[in-house]
């Protein structure tokens, strides 16, 4: 008897240990354009789009929500802490990529390059291998805080995919190029360990 209930201990232990954590990346909805990137607001249409995403994750026993400081991320996320009566968590490395300290003059040509050379960056700007560090730093942080909890994540599309790219090199440029503007990703890890990606925007 007494074996037998080690055995069952050690099978439950394994079976809490094994729990996933689901992160719930999510790009922020569609955005006003104003110079200021940290400052820029949602636009009607991002509104609307961000009362999706909240109905949406409400199906997903979220337990925290997290977001980059930048204005829009907060917008689209909001709704999923309100509903949970919690407060955002502000997390600065989930912010946005900076492309280069001044507007580029064609943006497709300046991602393009940065994309096709992870070390190159424009001038007072983030190459990819520095934007993705920071941001892979944030996601393991959480990964080891909130352990077998289903985490939202408000956040922006190149910084998301670089972070995605980190534990599956399919989720690359052509990847961004494909996202929608909100849109969602659940990323399920065993530990540290990215087992399963699913969208959840549809």
């Amino acid at each position: 008897m007494r074996t037998l209930f080690i055995s069952i201990i050690a099978n439950m232990n394994r079976s809490v240990g094994s729990l996933l954590t689901n992160l719930y990346f999510v790009r922020h909805a569609h955005s006003t354009y104003t110079p200021d990137e940290a400052g820029r607001p949602l636009s009607d249409r991002g509104f609307t789009d961000a009362n999706t995403v909240t109905n949406l994750l409400k199906k997903e026993n979220i337990d925290i929500v997290f977001s980059s400081p930048y204005r829009r991320a907060i917008q689209t996320v909001e709704g999923m802490a309100k509903y949970l009566n919690k407060e955002i968590v502000l997390v600065d490395d989930f912010k946005e990529r900076l492309l280069a300290e001044n507007p580029v003059k064609d943006f497709t040509a300046a991602i393009t390059k940065v994309w096709k050379d992870d070390n190159f960056s424009w001038e007072g700007g983030e190459s990819n291998k520095t934007a993705q560090k920071r941001g892979v730093y944030a996601t393991l942080q959480v990964l080891e805080n909130y352990p077998g909890k289903n985490v939202v994540i408000g956040t922006h599309g190149n910084i998301m995919v670089l972070i995605m790219n980190h534990f599956d090199r399919k989720y690359g440029f052509g990847f961004w190029k494909e996202l929608e503007m909100p849109d969602i990703y659940k990323l399920s890890f065993d530990g540290k360990k990215l087992v399963h990606v699913k969208r959840i925007w549809e």
